[in-house]
């Protein structure tokens, strides 16, 4: 009889590949699942009885904006407490590294850190940083084009990037791509990228093709009214560099919008159809948030001020109350109260349902750690999906539901030996309840971890058991 480090014992196994669940045992050794189903050949001094349970691969959240979470909060209560087991970070643009900037930093970096916080010039210091202090989750990480901007122009930022600054562009993405970056994104949303022209994404999304399974992932240039235009943007990048695409939380924004979720499907399957590789990843809540910035306000049916520096007092409130308790336009209003952020009531339900059913998409919080008083979402994204969209609202199978938070996206982001229940993968997994999973997170009560999750393993550790962390810090940064 062979020895394993632990064996779980009478568990309802749902892989991660959509596939339906199975009854069975699964055994792990030395980080990585060694057995699967029948285990009777195994011995091992731990036995753990799931007692019919699901157990499923760890959930990978495919956007977040952890780069610094990592490194300050290594225990991540907020991810852990939820089952999630990796996180993709350096989305929207605005990666952590490479960069080291010289002068302050505009937004929407400050929602990731200070400017003093950027001060890791390559990837491999950021990386070797991660292996000094692990944290209790794994993280990939993205290569940010408004960090690469800020790096490698000279000048004002809101201009296209001249010929110099695009061979520093290129030259600061090979490398970190060599040091083990798993693609390239874009917030071409924000000011620091805005006026990037489709070209010059191009030129750096095509280093991309010279590195196996590296993704172009973008907050594309418009969410609102021209969401078609951008989504046309987006796969003419990834048409013209190669490359497999991302799309970052797909939605239709502004009452506006609403109902055009067909729309912008249509086209993208009609890509597929072409050949066009692309996924996109959705949030199971109708608002966004972000830095509070005038242009993004337009857009919406209201807006939460989350969190201000200047003006504390207004946290929690309604912009459009600030600004006529203030007697001023809502304009103004954003310019007083930054630093700061906010919640944007601007997402149709009937939308969010047609994006979340579909094959590509995939789960990501976007929430933002380093804020007090969070969106929901950073800490009930998954559970939400797993209780109220697939058990409360039949909008899916459990195992589906799974598959979009687990093989699928590490089929996406090209993360090896992760996402499926399989001989030789790692033991990312997670034990819950799925009678009784759900978000307790609201608008309210931000921060109120979930219910049902059972115990969650990060390379074979034990790191989050019975409500609370275990202090295990597993995660390793992952590349390709």
């Amino acid at each position: 009889m062979t020895t394993c480090d632990f064996i779980i014992h009478d568990a309802r196994l749902v892989d991660g590949s959509g596939a339906p669940g199975r009854h069975g045992d699964i055994a792990v050794d030395r980080a990585r699942i060694v057995a699967l189903g029948d285990c009777g050949a195994w011995r091992a001094a731990t036995r753990i009885d799931a007692g019919g349970r699901v157990l499923s691969p760890g959930f990978i959240d495919s956007h977040t904006h952890d780069d610094l979470a990592v490194l300050r909060q290594p225990d991540l209560p907020c991810k852990l407490s939820q089952g999630v087991t990796t996180v993709i970070a350096g989305n929207c643009g605005i990666s952590l590294a490479p960069l080291e900037p010289a002068n302050e930093l505009p937004p929407p970096f400050p929602l990731l850190g200070a400017t003093v916080d950027f001060r890791y010039p390559t990837v491999a210091a950021y990386r070797r940083a991660f292996d000094r202090s692990p944290c209790a989750v794994n993280v990939a990480l993205l290569a940010g084009h408004s960090s690469l901007r800020v790096g490698g122009i000279a000048g004002p930022l809101d201009a296209p990037a001249d010929s110099t600054a695009r061979r520093r562009m290129r030259t600061a993405l090979r490398r970190a791509l060599a040091d083990g970056c798993i693609g390239l994104s874009t917030g071409l949303d924000y000011p620091p990228a805005a006026a990037a022209p489709t070209d010059e994404v191009v030129e750096l999304a095509r280093v991309l093709a010279d590195f196996d399974g590296a993704v172009y992932a973008t907050h594309m240039r418009d969410e609102g009214d021209e969401v078609v235009a951008a989504v046309r943007e987006a796969l003419e990048i990834g048409r013209s560099a190669r490359v497999p695409i991302v799309i970052s939380h797909l939605k239709c924004a502004g009452p506006q919008n609403y109902g055009r979720a067909g729309e912008v499907l249509a086209l993208l399957d009609d890509d597929r159809a072409a050949g066009q590789p692309f996924a996109f990843d959705v949030y199971p809540y109708c608002a966004s948030s972000t830095s509070l910035l005038p242009q993004f306000v337009r857009d919406t049916e209201s807006v939460l001020v989350a969190e201000s520096t200047p003006h504390p007092e207004c946290n929690g409130m309604l912009l459009d109350r600030i600004a006529a308790d203030w007697q001023c336009s809502l304009a103004e209003a954003c310019e007083r109260l930054y630093p700061a952020a906010a919640i944007y009531f601007q997402i149709d339900e009937r939308d969010l349902e047609r994006f979340i059913r579909h094959p590509a998409a995939m789960i990501g919080s976007d929430g933002i750690p380093s804020m007090q008083t969070p969106h929901p979402r950073l800490w009930g994204t998954f559970p939400r999906v797993l209780g109220h969209y697939a058990r409360e609202r039949r909008f899916f199978e459990l195992e589906t539901a799974v598959h979009k938070m687990t093989g699928l996206p590490a089929s996406r982001f090209g993360l090896a030996d992760r996402g499926l229940l399989e001989v030789g993968r790692f033991a990312d997994l997670v034990l819950f309840d799925a009678d009784a999973i759900i978000d307790r997170a609201s608008f309210e009560r931000p921060t109120e971890p979930c219910s049902g999750i059972d115990t969650v393993w990060v390379n074979g550790e034990p790191s989050w058991r019975d409500g609370a962390s275990t202090g295990a810090r597993g995660g390793r940064f992952l590349s390709h």
